[in-house]
């Protein structure tokens, strides 16, 4: 696992230069995100244009993906967001990763621009450049089949953008899949920028295991523990919508754009258990018991023909309850449509909801759009959605994300819900303190993957969670005590699950009981022969994190950007888990002040001299 190599790649001039991985990055960073991140804190500067041919695109697989594991399938993508203007950085899963492995690469950094469409065609040890010009314009999926006719390979994977991306919409994503995609921070926009279509590869190399039987039975034995967990047999079953069952229940999810909690009608209408009409099975990624990849077709009705996986749970926060829609049928269709023309899910409908809260209080007006923008309405949510991947119309204003905020005024940017440049999950945790710190404080804005410890709301004992945790932590989720130290460790665990490349959804999220940091450290061990303690993984997983907080300090990023939209603040909200529910200024900053301790960062959030010393940040 450690003789894959990178591969340095100028679309500029064509000049591929593979290198090896050197040794001590491995055991600082491992893979994935951890290298990713040291790769741009490096490459990136404060004048680096997003959307100019410096900012490298950053594909890194994970330490262990391609081996066997739980769910040791994912793909990181990074570079300077477009939308944000910070941290872009994104994860997918599905077989593209794998596949890279197999070829024996470990990581591609793309600079430069193409004059002319172009894909990569990447084999065994070998990366070429190849011209793109007939598959400019074709829907993602029309893509992957076109390219696998044109190199006569059934079996190649290929990560790829949509027309959003050639017309570098900010939110812009990047497709593995029906639906595996990297979603957030516009990593689709810079593939498009460059003129870069898809990343097409076929390897068939012998991955180079240290002890291939010890690890074959570590898998088995984690696997038969992971499938008998409640959470994990949930997702097998309904996907990630399962989420919803519980997450509804205690007022997790917001309506219209963040001014209502769901009721009743929004939890029946769009109980996962309403996805059963259109539900053909379900598929899994590379190494994974789970399957947790709900496959739909819709046979009648307006939408019929509808063929593809999920919704995620995201998209039936972004296309129900974000934009008031009750209709499943159209939250399907829509999410559908965004992975065609490859935009995020979660920021395309965290900006319609933003529009349609603009329109119900008079700021845009049908004259604006060229249709009406009612809530729950499809006809506007898909005019937009179309709209916005071709830059027409208003849609083009919206293309811009959160910068759009500037075109519209003041008036209108009060009413986005963004953290750093990112929109916000269709979640109101004003209730779930450490939700809303985990928002606050991510590194790549307003997101719940960078840290959401699920379990929270699980009411575990308070001993219990100070022998997860190392320290006290509540039990209770409306409250601020310990919930610093909670998203301080879940930030680490996050980061060293995305650089060994495994699924987030088999560790501690949802199950305390799930693999964690002595887990990985047999895994690293099994698979690459790198001996490290759990406690040595974990600081794998500080300097991550701390890598990827001096990028944002060198940025500009302070201590006045972990914060939340006012909303949070301001208006309060009655909900299952807390009535009045907000966030009380004096209290967050209490605990962000604590948040900085634990990382060793200073009271602005900057990391100290001392910290990236012990840490060995350079």
């Amino acid at each position: 696992m450690l003789n894959r190599k990178i591969a340095y790649i100028d679309l500029s001039s064509g000049k591929v230069d593979i290198r090896e991985v050197p040794a001590d990055l491995r055991v600082k960073y491992l893979g994935g995100r951890g290298v990713n991140a040291y790769l741009l804190n490096k490459m990136v500067t404060p004048e680096t244009d997003p959307l100019g041919p410096d900012n490298p695109l950053i594909v890194g697989v994970g330490l262990l993906t391609g081996a066997p594991g739980f769910g040791t399938a994912r793909t990181q993508i990074s570079s300077r967001s477009p939308e944000s203007g910070l941290l872009g950085d994104s994860s997918m899963g599905g077989e593209f990763g794998p596949e890279l492995s197999f070829a024996g690469f470990s990581h591609l950094v793309i600079t430069g621009q193409s004059a002319e469409p172009v894909y990569l065609w990447v084999t065994n040890d070998k990366v070429q450049l190849r011209p793109a010009q007939s598959l400019w314009g074709r829907g993602t999926m029309e893509t992957l089949n076109a390219l696998k006719t044109r190199e006569r390979n059934e079996f190649l994977k290929a990560a790829i953008i949509g027309v959003a991306g050639e017309n570098r919409v900010r939110f812009a994503n990047i497709l593995t899949g029906p639906k595996d995609a990297a979603g957030r921070t516009g990593m689709g926009a810079v593939m498009g920028s460059k003129k870069l279509k898809a990343i097409a590869v076929r390897g068939t190399k012998d991955l180079q295991v240290a002890d291939p039987d010890g690890l074959i039975e570590f898998f088995r034995r984690e696997t038969n523990k992971l499938a008998e967990l409640k959470w994990v047999k949930g997702l097998g079953h309904y996907g990630t919508p399962v989420i919803y069952v519980n997450a509804s229940r205690v007022g997790l999810f917001t309506a219209k754009n963040h001014q209502e909690s769901i009721g009743d009608d929004y939890r029946e209408k769009l109980h996962p258990e309403n996805l059963t009409p259109f539900k053909k099975g379900m598929a899994a990624c590379y190494s994974c018991i789970v399957h947790c990849r709900e496959r739909h077709y819709i046979e009648t009705g307006r939408y019929a023909g509808t063929r593809g996986e999920g919704p995620e749970l995201a998209g039936l926060g972004a296309f129900g309850t974000n934009v008031g829609n009750l209709d499943m049928d159209t939250v399907v269709y829509v999410s559908d449509l965004c992975n065609t023309l490859g935009l995020d899910v979660v920021s395309t409908g965290t900006y319609i909801g933003w529009a349609m809260e603009l329109f119900q209080r008079g700021i845009l007006t049908s004259e604006d759009l060229g249709y009406s923008l009612e809530w729950g309405q499809p006809e506007g949510i898909i005019s937009l959605v179309q709209d916005i991947a071709h830059c027409k119309g208003f849609g083009d204003i919206l293309a811009d994300g959160a910068l759009a905020g500037r075109r519209l005024g003041a008036e209108a940017d009060r009413y986005l819900m963004r953290v750093k440049g990112m929109p916000v999950l269709a979640t109101d945790e004003r209730a779930i303190k450490s939700f809303a710190l985990g928002i606050a404080v991510s590194t790549r804005g307003a997101d719940h993957l960078r840290s959401r410890p699920a379990i929270d709301l699980f009411k575990l004992p308070e001993e219990f969670l100070e022998q997860l945790y190392g320290g006290h932590v509540s039990s209770d989720a409306t409250s601020y005590d310990g919930k610093a130290r909670m998203i301080w460790w879940q930030e680490l665990l996050f980061a060293v699950t995305d650089a060994i490349g495994i699924c987030k959804f088999q560790t501690v999220f949802n199950s305390p009981h799930a693999p964690k940091f002595e887990e990985f450290a047999e895994a690293i061990k099994l698979t690459c022969g790198l001996d490290l303690s759990p406690q040595e993984v974990l600081e794998v997983g500080e300097r991550i994190y701390t890598t990827e907080r001096r990028y944002l300090s060198r940025l500009g990023v302070t201590r006045q950007d972990d914060t939340l939209p006012d909303r949070y603040f301001d208006e309060a909200v009655d909900l299952p888990l807390e009535k009045g529910a907000h966030i009380d200024r004096e209290k967050f900053a209490r605990m962000l002040d604590e948040y900085y301790a634990h990382h060793g960062w200073d009271k602005e959030g900057i990391p100290t001299p001392a910290t990236l010393e012990r840490l060995g940040i350079v």
